[in-house]
């Protein structure tokens, strides 16, 4: 067996037909867009569109709640009418909000414009996952979420490359630029999208079937088994990507006192060991248990966070090689927790109520992204910021620990164990 045999062996290539194509070049072209202003959210309404800091920290959040309460929506709209209406519904719709986002000029205009992206933009994790879910069969459905995650870092990445060489805070025509240039990403995919429609229609079951025929959110929740991973993926999610967003740079360039410049280095490790090292961790946990699997995410992600901790202690050069280093480790992480945690999910859901599961675990990312800020600013408001990151270090391992409890109540089958 070859190399590339290794990394993508050939039962799994031979699932790569047309419809598996035209989705994963819809996710590169949408996150190509998307890592073009990824990053300058911020910076675009304080810096360029003049409004204040206060405004635009709380307009972000206020975009995370509305995210958080419409996403439940979006999962019934799946399994209704299939996630094929969803996410044409939602490419069209942020397209059209990033041009009207890249000539924003009052408060008021801003708001609707953020509020907007936030409710669309649950058109298209959820949906999207659903449909994934349906183009490639059991075996291989780990594997085709890895490569999606791959194939989203990498465009972003690309974005990220071109947004460096043409954004100008001198000039601010050229962030309206990059919005419409993401704009055209989103219409684009959309459009290539559109030849999946055959594939993407509401399910039949649930109406043919009396018994099923009332299955709604009531069902799902009752679900013991999705309720434990909500719970455990929440926690993990609190001690890993949330805390993240929420405080690390803060506590990059606030309290160990390096430059703002590094924080793009350490996170260009980021994408590129997601790049590099995803298929090669694909081959690594095929077959594993899965909340195992988890659960050394959580290991990782607070190996992560004791670095940072104990760069407090380190000279400034010392201290950002070694970030740079722990940021390899969080990627690592990052390349387990995405394949494993939505195949796990769509192994436990039942084909009429998908989009439903889909949605309830997506909910995860917009809490943590909620509570994370909250706990990050009760330590550094409190003038406790250096104790943060062992703080969410132990949160990693609580669900860490949630995970393998969850495991007693999984099968060999839906925890990817080979029997």
């Amino acid at each position: 067996m070859n190399f590339f045999d290794t990394l993508m062996p050939k039962a799994f290539r031979a699932t790569l037909t047309t419809p598996m194509r035209v989705f994963y070049a819809c996710t590169f072209l949408s996150a190509l867009g998307l890592g073009l202003t990824l990053s300058f959210y911020v910076v675009y309404l304080h810096n360029v569109r003049h409004f204040s800091a206060a405004f635009a920290t709380l307009l972000l959040a206020a975009a995370a709640v509305a995210g958080l309460v419409s996403g439940p929506l979006w999962g019934t709209l799946v399994d209704r009418f299939g996630p094929f209406r969803v996410s044409i519904a939602g490419y069209g719709a942020t397209g059209l909000a990033l041009v009207a986002w890249a000539f924003v000029t009052t408060r008021l205009s801003a708001a609707i414009v953020a509020i907007v992206l936030a409710v669309v933009g649950g058109a298209s994790w959820g949906p999207n996952t659903t449909l994934l879910a349906r183009l490639v069969g059991e075996e291989h459905r780990q594997r085709a979420f890895g490569f999606n995650f791959m194939l989203l870092n990498l465009g972003i990445g690309f974005g990220g490359l071109i947004s460096a060489a043409i954004v100008n805070l001198n000039h601010p025509a050229t962030f309206s630029v990059l919005y419409l240039c993401n704009a055209a990403g989103m219409f684009a995919a959309g459009l290539l999208y559109l030849t999946l429609r055959s594939y993407g229609g509401p399910v039949r079951i649930a109406h043919d079937d009396p018994a099923r025929e009332s299955d709604g959110w009531r069902t799902v929740l009752a679900d013991r088994r999705l309720v434990q991973y909500l719970l455990a993926s929440l926690v993990l999610m609190i001690g890993g990507y949330g805390s993240q967003e929420a405080g690390y740079s803060l506590f990059v360039v606030n309290n160990l006192r390096l430059s703002v410049h590094d924080i793009g280095v350490i996170f260009f490790f980021n994408t590129t060991t997601i790049v590099l090292a995803q298929l090669w961790t694909l081959n690594r946990i095929e077959g594993r248990s899965r909340t195992r699997v988890l659960a050394v995410v959580g290991a990782l992600w607070c190996f992560f966070w004791l670095v940072l901790a104990a760069a407090l202690a380190m000279p400034p050069v010392v201290a950002f090689f070694a970030l740079c280093a722990s940021m390899v480790v969080f990627a690592f992480g990052e390349t387990m927790l995405q394949p494993v945690g939505s195949a796990l999910v769509n192994e436990i859901a039942p084909e009429h109520l998908r989009g439903r599961y889909n949605a309830a675990s997506g909910a995860t990312w917009s809490v943590s992204g909620t509570v994370a800020p909250l706990i990050a600013t009760v330590y550094f408001g409190s003038g406790g910021g250096n104790w943060w990151p062992l703080s969410i270090g132990i949160l990693a391992l609580v669900g860490s620990a949630l995970m393998l409890n969850l495991r007693r109540s999984l099968s060999l089958a839906e925890d990817g164990r080979t029997a």
